[in-house]
């Protein structure tokens, strides 16, 4: 296994570089500035490590100790084919006819050799099996004339000859398979859509930054051909390994990551460069991802393009990969569309380019943490009973008309709500036979109680309203009554005269 080597300045680390360089009120790319060289070296003195994908898609895993399984590769020979590289696909192109060619050159050169006609001159005298076939390399000729349907004219095949008819027969039987079989399969290799995948590209970085308030971790993905991807759509999958509570352990674990797929974000209309977007939330597997963490973190994204290439009608897929070191905390993608004179324009200089924005190093869990303990210590500990949470506006509405209500009846409504309800059916009535007509009118005005009520609360008003009569009295004949002792035998009567309750 190859030891650790340190990253080359086209890597990662030259990367970060020239982003954090290119500022977008910076003209030109200039000089970095010296906290990004202290970055750069920081950097490039992390150890590269091994990718699971690579930038260009290419996926780095070999299959190995297949024992008999390897026969399952020639049950589907023809894929098998197809899946070969280039230079191996031309090499049993050539062979595969290069062999046949021989092979059947040698059979009808066998058969003029059994016949004696290698050794007899051809005339009319004598009749051979193929006229004018006198050895090996005049027998090639003919096949090759015979199964490229060239024909010119001085080898042929004579009546007299069944033996030749037969293998005439079988030469083009089995040059019409070999010719499907190779030229079907060089035809699917060339009309593979990996090409075009060439010409859809990614940034080189991942940055994370707030969006609409929102922590999120944006690339830029961009199509450099006129003709679109036909229903593109764009998956992303966080390779991780992790440790299961259990004690398992799982190398490259997979995870997916939330580009949109329920509001349909992931379905691209990629006539121009667009940024895809992960919102990082508490469903996110970087929740507690923080600017100070991501420095320990080892993990890589990969990201996966797919659509219908609009020409061929074939599917299409690209593929790309960001390791925690392309990852750029506090970034922000350059625009590169600018409206020009009837059309848009699209910058690919700027592609790869982003600009440094403020933002927060916590994790938004940390954030919400912070958020939720401000709050506690902001907001005052009031205590509600249950039927104030149940119906604030009410008692509210109710509250307002009691303070609207004169200083006799509040005292009254103060000194009710005080007792429990068995002494409030004890009450004396003297305190209510004091009030006027007009403030047993504002009693009936409250009518709308809430539920929450009580019930006796509800038969007192009832009984005061039905004795509202005989108690508008006004205050000067309750003075009256009060000097003189006679009238205390009234007032005997007039409590007869009110129900059980009261």
């Amino acid at each position: 296994m190859p030891g650790p080597t340190a990253v080359s300045p086209s890597g990662p680390a030259a990367l970060t570089a020239g982003t954090r360089g290119a500022r977008p009120d910076s003209p030109g790319s200039g000089t970095p500035e010296p906290r990004l060289a202290v970055g750069l070296a920081r950097c490039s003195a992390r150890r590269e490590r091994q990718r699971f994908v690579d930038k260009n898609g290419r996926c780095n895993v070999q299959h190995g100790n297949l024992g008999g399984e390897s026969s399952r590769y020639l049950s589907d020979f023809f894929t098998t084919l197809v899946d070969l590289k280039w230079r191996w696909n031309l090499l049993i192109f050539l062979l595969t006819y290069t062999v046949a060619w021989l092979v059947m050159a040698s059979m009808w050169w066998g058969i003029a050799y059994l016949r004696g006609d290698l050794h007899q001159a051809h005339g009319d005298t004598y009749s051979p099996c193929v006229a004018n076939v006198y050895n090996f390399p005049s027998a090639f000729l003919f096949f090759v004339e015979t199964e490229a349907t060239i024909g010119y004219g001085h080898r042929y095949i004579t009546e007299r000859c069944p033996e030749g008819i037969v293998l005439f027969l079988f030469q083009s039987l089995l040059g019409s398979v070999v010719d499907a079989f190779l030229i079907g399969c060089m035809f699917i290799k060339m009309s593979q859509p990996k090409k075009r995948a060439e010409t859809l590209m990614f940034s080189r970085a991942a940055v994370i930054s707030q969006r609409d308030a929102k922590l999120c971790l944006m690339f830029r993905v961009g199509n450099l051909r006129n003709s679109h991807m036909v229903s593109a759509q764009i998956r992303c999958k966080l390779i991780k390994s992790r440790q299961t509570p259990e004690g398992e352990f799982l190398p490259l674990d997979q995870c997916e990551l939330d580009v949109g797929f329920g509001t349909g974000a992931d379905q691209l209309f990629l006539v121009s460069p667009l940024t895809i977007c992960h919102e990082i939330n508490s469903e996110s597997p970087f929740f507690c991802l923080s600017q100070r963490s991501l420095r320990s973190e080892q993990f890589e994204i990969v990201v996966i393009l797919e659509g219908i290439v609009e020409t061929t009608g074939m599917t299409c897929q690209a593929r790309t990969s960001y390791t925690e070191d392309e990852v750029l905390w506090g970034h922000r993608f350059l625009p590169v569309m600018s409206l020009e004179d009837g059309f848009f324009r699209v910058d690919y200089s700027q592609f790869h380019a982003t600009f440094e924005v403020p933002t927060p190093p916590y994790s938004v869990k940390e954030q919400e943490e912070n958020l939720s303990q401000s709050i506690l210590l902001n907001s005052p500990f009031e205590k509600k009973t249950r039927r104030e949470q149940a119906c604030p506006l009410d008692c509210a509405d109710i509250t307002g008309e009691k303070n609207k209500l004169p200083a006799k009846l509040q005292k009254i409504s103060s000194r009710k709500e005080g007792l429990p309800p068995r002494a409030l059916r004890m009450s004396s009535s003297n305190t209510e036979k004091t009030s006027s007509t007009g403030d047993l009118l504002k009693i009936q005005e409250i009518s709308p109680i809430s539920d929450g009520e009580d019930s006796d609360n509800r038969m007192q008003l009832k009984a005061l309203k039905i004795n509202a009569k005989a108690l508008t009295q006004s205050n000067s004949e309750l003075e009256l009554q009060k000097d003189f002792p006679g009238m205390g035998a009234l007032e005997v009567k007039l409590e007869d005269n009110f129900p059980a309750k009261l």
